[in-house]
C-alpha cells in the first residue's frame, strides 16, 4: 500500500474517532487496528493529522474513546515486548503505537480531570473484561514504562541479535540479559556495537516516547516544596525496571562516547549525515529528567574512598530511591571519570572549534542539556567532583563555558543558559584545586568578543566576568553576587594577574561605589564588599606576584579615600539619590579603556525578535545559595554556619562579615508605603563601619610615598619602572595580620532544585520543535514569552 493510501486511511480512522459519539468497544479491532496495524506514517505523519482540536474535543465529548485509544495503544506495546517483535509487521505496529501515544499524552495531562487516568488499574469504561484484571492488574502507566524499556534492549528491534544464525530459536526477550546489550562502550562496558542507523531511529522514537511520559511535570505549576516526585520517573528509575542500570549505562555512554566531528576528518559531516546527533540529544535528554531528584531532601553517599571490581561503589551506603541517581553516585573508576570528563569537555567544545574552521564539523546545539548533565554529575557524585579538580582538564570545561557567558549576555532567551553556567562554576569555586588550576597560562585563543590580554585562565575569566557585568542586559543583575563570590573564592590561590584583569576588577569598585549606585539598592553594597575581600586575600596570600594589582590599587586610591569617606548624612544621601531621576549610566561608560577586542570575534548578539524563551523561576539569594566555611591551617574547612547568627558582637574585629547589617538593613531603612527604598543615615553607618578597608589602606599608607619619590626622583612617567619596584617590594609586617581564608561553598537547596526543573523543562519544550511535542498545549511548570 503507498504511502499516501496509507495516510489517508489513518486520517480516516482519526475522522471516524473523532466524529463517534457511542463508546466503541475495546475488542472491535477492526476499528482500533486502522490506527496502527495497517499504516506506515512517520511521526510527523501522526502530528499533521492529528490535530490537537481534535484530541481535545474527543476528550470532552467522548472521553471513553479516547481511554480505549490509549488503552489499546499501550496493550500493542506491552504484546510487542513480550513478543520480541520478530516481524516487520510487529515492528510497525510498535512504532505507529508509539507515535500515537506521544502526540496524545500531552493532552491527557494538560487536563486535572484527566491526570490519574495512566494510574488507574481500572482502565476505563467499555472494556471486555479478561481473567487477569484482578487485584494484581498494573496501572497503565506502569504497563507503558516497562514495555518501553524492554523495547529498548529488542534483538533486531533496537539492539543486535546476538544469534549467530537463522536456525537458532529467537532470543527469549524474558531471560535476556540486557546488560550483554548497552548500546556503547565507556562506563561499565567495554564492546562497542557496530552503528546501526535503523536500531538508532527505533531508539529514538521510544526516548521521545518516554520523555513525553515524564512530561507530566511540565502541567504543574512550579511548587516552593519541590519535594512531589514525578510517579513516571520514580517507578521508571526504581526496581521495578529491570533494565534501569543497562538503560542508564547506555544512555550516559551514548552521550559521553558521541564525536560530532565525523571521526576526526574535517568537513566529513557534509559529505554524510550524522544519525547519530538527534539519538544523543534525546538520550541527553531522557538522562537529565531522570536525574531530576532534589539532593537536598535526601541522603546522598557519602565519600569513603573505597573500591570494588564493579562500575558501580557497592561499598557505599544504599543511596537514593532513583536507581538512575544511585548508580550516577556510585561511580567511581578513574578511567570511567576520564572518559564522561572527556566526552563532555568535547561536546562543550564544539561551537568553540566552530570558529577556527567554519562549517569544519558538525555544530551540536545540546550545550544546555550538557552542562545540566555535568551538573548534576558534580552534585550527586563527589569523588567526580575530585576528579574534575584533580587535573587540569576541569580548563577544558571552564573555557566553553566562560565562552558561553560571554556569548549570550546580551541575549534574553538564554538569561538560563548564563544561570547554569555561573552556578557549576560556583560550584567549582568552593575547591581549592580550582583557584589553583586556574593559574595555568591561556594560551587556547579561541575568537571571543573581549579585550587581548596576556595571561591565565584567572584572567580570562576576570575580564569575561567584568564584560559580562558592564555590557550584558538588565535581567543578568541578580547573577552578580554570584559571579563576584567566585571571584573571592579563586582570589586566595591567584599567584599573578595581567594588567589588562587588575584594571577591570578596579573598574568594577569604581562603578560599585558611586554613592549613586550604593544607595539605589538595599543590597548593592554587598558588591562592594565582595571586592574588597578579594582584594585583601589577593594582598595577604599573593602579594609576591601580584605586582600588577597593588599598581592599579595605587593608581585608582581615591576610590578606597571616598569608600572610607562615604557621606551618611541625609542631605548627602538625597543629593546622591536625585542622580537617580536621570536615566542611570550604565555602568560600561564609566571610563573602563576596552582594548580591541579579540580577532575574529563577533559582538554579543541580542536574541532575533519574536525568539521564543521559556520563563524561570526567582534562583535563592547568595546567603541561601552558599554556605560560609573557613579555611584552616592545615587547609581543611569548617563551616562557620550554625555560628554566624550569634558569634560577633557588633563592631568587633570578626564583624567584617556584614551578615548582621544585612539582616538589621530592613529594619533600618525605611521602606515607604509605596514599597520603595529610602535609605537612612543609620542605614549607611550600619554597613559603612564593616567595610574591610585597614589592609588596603596600610598598603597605600607604605607604598605611596615611595612610589612618588621615585616618581619624582627619577622622573618617571614610565610605569615598567615603578613595577619592577613593586614586584621587588614587601610589606612583611607591615600589614594586619592576615585574616583566615573564607570560602562560600555553593550548598544544595531545594530552591535551586526548582530552578534547574522549571530550567530543564523549558529547554526540553524549546528544543522538540521537529515533531513539536509540547507546542500549544497548556504548560503550567514555566510561561512560553516572545522576545
Amino acid at each position: 500500500m503507498g504511502s499516501a493510501d496509507s495516510k489517508l486511511n489513518f486520517r480516516k480512522a482519526v475522522i471516524q474517532l473523532t466524529t463517534k459519539t457511542q463508546p466503541v468497544e475495546a475488542t472491535d479491532d477492526a476499528f482500533w487496528d486502522q490506527f496502527w496495524a495497517d499504516t506506515a506514517t512517520s511521526v510527523q505523519d501522526v502530528f499533521a493529522l492529528v490535530p490537537a482540536a481534535e484530541i481535545r474535543a474527543v476528550r470532552e465529548e467522548s472521553p471513553s474513546n479516547l481511554a480505549t485509544l490509549c488503552y489499546k495503544a499501550v496493550e500493542k506495546l506491552v504484546q510487542g515486548a513480550e513478543s520480541g517483535c520478530h516481524s516487520e509487521k510487529e515492528k510497525q505496529i510498535v512504532l505507529n503505537c508509539s507515535r500515537l501515544l506521544t502526540r496524545v499524552l500531552p493532552y491527557i495531562f494538560e487536563d486535572p480531570d484527566w491526570r490519574g487516568f495512566f494510574w488507574s488499574t481500572v482502565p476505563g469504561a467499555g472494556r471486555a473484561g479478561g481473567d487477569d484484571d484482578g487485584e494484581n492488574a498494573r496501572p497503565l502507566a506502569e504497563s507503558l514504562l516497562l514495555a518501553i524499556a524492554d523495547l529498548l534492549f529488542c534483538p533486531d528491534f533496537t539492539v543486535q541479535s546476538h544469534r549467530r544464525s537463522t536456525v537458532d530459536s529467537a532470543e527469549d526477550v524474558h531471560s535476556l540479559d540486557s546488560c550483554e546489550y548497552i548500546w556503547e562502550a565507556g562506563v561499565g562496558f567495554a564492546h562497542s556495537p557496530q552503528p546501526n542507523y535503523i536500531h538508532d531511529l527505533n531508539r529514538m522514537e521510544l526516548l521521545k516516547l518516554l520523555l513525553t511520559c515524564f512530561s507530566e511535570a511540565m502541567y504543574l505549576p512550579p511548587a516552593p516544596d519541590s519535594g512531589s516526585t514525578n510517579p513516571w520517573v520514580q517507578f521508571f528509575c526504581s526496581t521495578e525496571n529491570r533494565h534501569a542500570l543497562p538503560l542508564f549505562t547506555s544512555l550516559l555512554n551514548t552521550v559521553c562516547a558521541y564525536d560530532p566531528v565525523g571521526y576526526g576528518i574535517p568537513y566529513n559531516h557534509l559529505l554524510f549525515s550524522d544519525y547519530r546527533e538527534p539519538l544523543v540529544e534525546e538520550a541527553a535528554q531522557v538522562l537529565i529528567v531522570t536525574l531530576d531528584h532534589d539532593s537536598a531532601t535526601s541522603a546522598s553517599p557519602t565519600v569513603d574512598g573505597t573500591t570494588t571490581g564493579t562500575a558501580m561503589d557497592d561499598a557505599d551506603p544504599p543511596g537514593p530511591e532513583n536507581l538512575f541517581v544511585n548508580y550516577l553516585s556510585r561511580i567511581h573508576r578513574e578511567e570511567d571519570f576520564q572518559f564522561i570528563l572527556k566526552g563532555i569537555a568535547r561536546l562543550l567544545s564544539n561551537p568553540l572549534l566552530q570558529t577556527y574552521l567554519p562549517n569544519s564539523t558538525k555544530k551540536i546545539q545540546f550545550h544546555q542539556e550538557l552542562l545540566v548533565l555535568f551538573w548534576k554529575l558534580c552534585d550527586f557524585n563527589k569523588k567526580f567532583l575530585f576528579f574534575v579538580l584533580k587535573s587540569s582538564d576541569v580548563l577544558d570545561i571552564l573555557v566553553p563555558i566562560l565562552y558561553f557567558l560571554n556569548d549570550a549576555r546580551a541575549d534574553h532567551s538564554r538569561v538560563g543558559l548564563m544561570h547554569i553556567g555561573v552556578f557549576i562554576l560556583l560550584l567549582l569555586s568552593g575547591e581549592r584545586n580550582f583557584g589553583v588550576r586556574l593559574n595555568k597560562p591561556y594560551s587556547v585563543r579561541v575568537p571571543m568578543d573581549i579585550p587581548v590580554f596576556t595571561g591565565t585562565h584567572a584572567d580570562l575569566l576576570i575580564v569575561v566576568f567584568h564584560k559580562i557585568i558592564t555590557s550584558g542586559h538588565q535581567r543578568l543583575q541578580p547573577l552578580f553576587d554570584c559571579l563576584l563570590t567566585i571571584v573571592v573564592n579563586v582570589s586566595p590561590y591567584l599567584k599573578s594577574l595581567s594588567m589588562v584583569a587588575a584594571n577591570k576588577l578596579l573598574h568594577l569598585l569604581e562603578a560599585f561605589s558611586t554613592t549613586w549606585f550604593l544607595f539605589s539598592a538595599a543590597q548593592n553594597h554587598h558588591l562592594v564588599f565582595f571586592l574588597l575581600e578579594a582584594f585583601n586575600n589577593i594582598i595577604q596570600y599573593q602579594f609576591d606576584g601580584n605586582s600588577n594589582l597593588v599598581y592599579a590599587i595605587i593608581r585608582k586610591r581615591s576610590v578606597f579615600h571616598q569608600l572610607a569617606n562615604l557621606p551618611a548624612d541625609p542631605p548627602a544621601i538625597h543629593k546622591a539619590l536625585q542622580r537617580r531621576r536621570r536615566p542611570p549610566e550604565s555602568l560600561s561608560r564609566t571610563g573602563s579603556q576596552e582594548g580591541a577586542s579579540m580577532e575574529g570575534s563577533r559582538p554579543a548578539a541580542p536574541a532575533e525578535p519574536g525568539t521564543l524563551k521559556t520563563s524561570l523561576v526567582a534562583t535563592p539569594g547568595i546567603d541561601k545559595l552558599t554556605e560560609k566555611s573557613q579555611v584552616s591551617e592545615d587547609g581543611t574547612l569548617q563551616s562557620l554556619e550554625p555560628m554566624s547568627q550569634q558569634s560577633s558582637a557588633e563592631g568587633s574585629p570578626t564583624a567584617e562579615e556584614p551578615e548582621q547589617a544585612w539582616r538589621e538593613q530592613r529594619r533600618l531603612s525605611s521602606a515607604s508605603a509605596s514599597g520603595q527604598w529610602n535609605p537612612t543615615s543609620e542605614w549607611v553607618l550600619s554597613w559603612k563601619s564593616k567595610l574591610p578597608l585597614q589592609t588596603i589602606m596600610r598598603l597605600l599608607q607604605v607604598l605611596v610615598p615611595q612610589v612618588e619619590k621615585i616618581c619624582i626622583d627619577k622622573g618617571l612617567t614610565d610605569e615598567s619602572e615603578i613595577l619592577r619596584f613593586l614586584q621587588h617590594g614587601t610589606l612583611v609586617g607591615l600589614l594586619p595580620v592576615p585574616h583566615p581564608i573564607l570560602i562560600r561553598k555553593y550548598q544544595a537547596n531545594s530552591g535551586t532544585a526548582m530552578w534547574f526543573r522549571t530550567y530543564m523543562w523549558g529547554v526540553i519544550y524549546l528544543r522538540n520543535v521537529d515533531p513539536p511535542v509540547w507546542y500549544d498545549t497548556d504548560v503550567k511548570l514555566f510561561e512560553i514569552q516572545r522576545v
